[in-house]
C-alpha cells in the first residue's frame, strides 16, 4: 500500500491553494490524502478534566481549521480519501514526523503569520530543507498551479545529487500525460591566459559538450522506465537558478534535487532551490537524495 500524500494546513489562502493542488495530485497518482495541522494550544492551556464543558478557543479553531480543510477537499474531488487530524506540535516538527509516512508533503508558500512581505513563510523553508520525502511547495500562477502549460521541468544538476529528482520528474510528467523539458546549466569560464584567451565557440564547446553527456546519462534509467513520457533536453548557458526560474514561467511543476548528507543538521538546501522556494513562478518539488 502506497503512503499517503500529507498537507500541512493552518487556514490560510496559501494553505487552501496546496489543499487543492494536492488534492488534484492526489487523484493522478491514486494516493490518499491526509491534511495535517498543528496546534501548540494544550500545552498553553494545560491538562482540563475530560468531563469540562468548557473548550479552549484555540483547540476549537485547530478542530474548524482542519474538518474545513478535509471538507474542502472533499468538494474538489469525491473520489479521493481524505483524513485530518490536529497534532499537539509546532508545524515544522509536525510536518517532518509526518514525513517519514508520506509518499510527500505539500504546504503552501507563506502561513498565517508570517510578516507581510516574506517571499517564502519559515515553516515551508525549513520543512522543504529538511523533510526525508520529497517537499511540494504550492507557489505561483492560477495557470501554472492548475497544469495549464502541460509540462514539467526538473533541473538536472551534478550527477551525484538528481537521480531522485529525475525519476519523481518522470513519475509527475507520466502522471499527468505531459512533456518534461529536462535542464542542465552550464557556465563559461573565465580565460586562464589573458594573451590567448580561447574563442567564443571553443569556449562554448568545451563546456556545453559535458554537460550535454551528464544530462544524457542522468536522464538514461528513467527515460528506460517511462519510455511513454516525451523527454525535451536544454543545455542551456548561465547560472542554473536563472535558467530553471526563467523555465518556471511556463511549467506546471519545476522538479531539483537536493543533496542530504547524513548526521548534519541545519537546512540542507542548494542555492538553486532556495531561489526557486522564494521565487518561482509554479509550484516547486524539493526531492533529496543522500549522499
Amino acid at each position: 500500500m502506497e503512503l499517503p500524500l500529507v498537507v500541512g494546513v493552518d487556514g490560510s489562502d496559501s494553505s487552501l491553494q496546496a489543499v487543492d493542488w494536492a488534492v488534484d495530485e492526489a487523484a493522478r497518482l491514486g494516493l490518499s490524502l491526509r491534511l495535517v495541522h498543528a496546534s501548540l494550544w494544550e500545552r498553553y492551556e494545560g491538562s482540563r478534566p475530560s468531563f469540562s464543558a468548557d473548550r479552549p478557543a484555540e483547540e476549537v479553531m485547530a478542530e474548524h481549521i482542519a474538518a474545513s480543510c478535509a471538507e474542502r477537499a472533499g468538494l474538489r474531488n469525491p473520489e479521493v480519501k481524505v483524513s485530518s487530524e490536529v497534532l499537539p506540535s509546532d508545524a515544522v516538527s509536525a510536518l517532518l514526523h509526518a514525513a517519514h509516512e508520506s509518499s510527500a508533503l505539500v504546504t503552501g508558500s507563506r502561513g498565517r503569520g508570517e510578516i507581510a512581505g516574506l517571499l517564502l513563510g519559515s515553516v515551508s523553508l525549513t520543512v522543504a530543507a529538511r523533510a526525508v520525502c520529497p517537499v511540494i511547495v504550492v507557489r505561483g500562477g492560477e495557470r501554472n498551479r492548475q497544469g495549464s502549460f502541460g509540462r514539467v521541468v526538473v533541473g538536472v544538476g551534478d550527477s551525484t545529487d538528481g537521480s531522485a529528482a529525475v525519476r519523481f520528474a518522470f513519475r509527475e510528467a507520466e502522471a499527468r500525460g505531459c512533456a518534461l523539458t529536462a535542464v542542465r546549466a552550464w557556465r563559461r569560464p573565465a580565460p586562464e591566459h589573458v594573451d590567448h584567451p580561447p574563442t567564443a565557440d571553443d569556449a562554448a564547446g568545451a563546456n556545453e559538450e559535458p554537460a550535454s553527456a551528464l544530462l544524457t546519462d542522468a536522464l538514461r534509467d528513467a527515460a528506460r522506465s517511462h519510455p511513454q513520457v516525451d523527454v525535451h533536453r536544454q543545455v542551456v548557458e548561465g547560472p542554473a537558478h536563472k535558467v530553471l526560474l526563467d523555465a518556471s514561467a511556463e511549467a506546471d511543476l519545476v522538479v531539483v534535487g537536493a543533496l542530504r548528507r547524513h548526521g548534519r543538521f541545519g537546512l540542507q538546501l542548494g542555492r538553486v532551490a532556495h531561489a526557486l522556494l522564494h521565487h518561482a513562478e509554479c509550484p516547486v518539488a524539493v526531492v533529496p537524495q543522500r549522499a
